[in-house]
């Protein structure tokens, strides 16, 4: 059976496929960059203050509240009429998901139990979107649309788990305060959807902005303003590709994320000079439960949960896929770059060498995952199915 693609989402592909080429580029010239004769120079643009927070805070705490924002329409879509809209249809990438936060989560646990990098579980939780599709782009055709959306529903779900994580783990300490003014806001937009229906944006975004800078002050990473306003946007499944609020703001925030949010991101949180013993430091207990939970725990995870998932009957695999792609889609899930280089900056704050080493191993199992699920999916012939 040949899956039907939304507008929608063939404009979020189109838009993630060409997001992984300049993510890619921008991540190997800050890296030249940050270990060239200009290195002290270039990394100390990251480092300059402006307006009170480093450039590279406005970075990561308030462009990429906008990365948030959109992953949460993104989300919002798919639990409303796209891949998560149907409950039993919603199972698999569900369940795969959990697999593929968990299995990767208990590998780097194994390794850190105990030991003062142990926060760093989180590290190799969430997929990145924009080079998983970037990878089942350059397949085209030997891949069915339904391995697409399957890539995508339990890559935003993994997103989705990331976010839990931050701000169940990964919060400083919480002023009750600034928390409760923060949802007071929300709760003030959701009124505005729910009970007057307003479908103008600015009162959202201005609104949405004032979350921020409540959840900025209250302890919670900023961020996950973004997820909060993406569910407070009005949705409707009805005209889902053309006039709603929530679609309108997707539309015009692909291209900018994808163009400049993310870009963005890499330059700055890749600028990392290696130094004559970067090598040294990936034999540290954290890289290896990083690189071991991206590469060997994803998969695994993904393909359990998933192969459990329809032995039990709580779901079933679409009609054009087999094992051999769930597989392949589990191998390119390790590819973490951008959520685990985030979570990275967040679990070890104040220990740049930890963060550093961090990021390299994101790096080295992200090409990993990346080459590995490629080849397979490119080459291979998988199981049988077992539904």
């Amino acid at each position: 059976m040949q899956r039907r693609l939304t507008a929608a989402f063939d404009e979020f592909f189109s838009s993630e496929r060409a997001s992984s080429v300049l993510l890619a580029v921008a991540t190997v010239v800050s890296l030249a960059l940050a270990n060239s004769m200009v290195g002290l120079s270039y990394t100390a643009i990251w480092e300059r203050e402006v307006a009170g927070l480093r450039l590279m805070d406005w970075i990561n705490d308030g462009l990429m509240a906008v990365f948030f924002l959109h992953i949460g329409l993104e989300l919002e879509r798919e639990l409303y009429s796209g891949e998560l809209s149907d409950v039993r249809q919603a199972m698999l990438p569900i369940i795969a998901a959990l697999g593929g936060m968990v299995a990767p989560a208990a590998v780097h646990f194994a390794f850190n139990a105990g030991t003062p990098t142990q926060g760093g579980v989180g590290v190799p939780m969430a997929t990145d979107i924009a080079f998983a599709m970037g990878a089942l782009a350059m397949l085209g055709k030997r891949v069915p649309a339904s391995l697409k959306v399957f890539v995508v529903a339990y890559a935003v779900m993994d997103d989705l788990g990331a976010m839990v994580v931050i701000a169940a783990f990964y919060a400083a300490k919480l002023s009750f305060d600034y928390l409760g003014a923060a949802v007071g806001v929300w709760l003030l937009l959701v009124l505005l959807n729910r009970r007057y229906r307003v479908m103008a944006l600015p009162p959202y975004l201005v609104g949405g902005a004032a979350i921020w800078w409540l959840l900025h002050h209250s302890g919670v990473h900023a961020t996950l303003a973004g997820v909060a306003l993406a569910f407070a946007i009005p949705y409707s499944s009805r005209d889902a590709d053309t006039h709603s609020p929530s679609h309108r703001l997707e539309h015009w925030l692909h291209r900018p994320v994808a163009f400049g949010v993310l870009p963005l991101f890499a330059f700055a949180n890749t600028a990392i000079p290696l130094g004559g013993e970067w090598g040294q430091s990936l034999a540290g207990t954290n890289a290896i439960g990083i690189m071991a939970g991206l590469v060997v725990g994803k998969p695994l995870g993904v393909l359990c949960a998933t192969y459990l998932a329809v032995r039990s009957g709580l779901s079933r695999l679409p009609l054009d896929l087999t094992w051999r792609h769930v597989a392949g889609a589990g191998m390119l899930g390790g590819i973490g770059f951008t959520m685990a280089i985030f979570i990275s900056n967040l679990a070890f704050a104040g220990e740049p060498a930890v963060v550093a080493q961090s990021k390299i191993a994101v790096l080295i199992a992200s090409l990993v995952a990346g080459a590995t699920g490629y080849l397979w999916l490119r080459f291979t012939y998988g199981f049988r199915r077992a539904d």
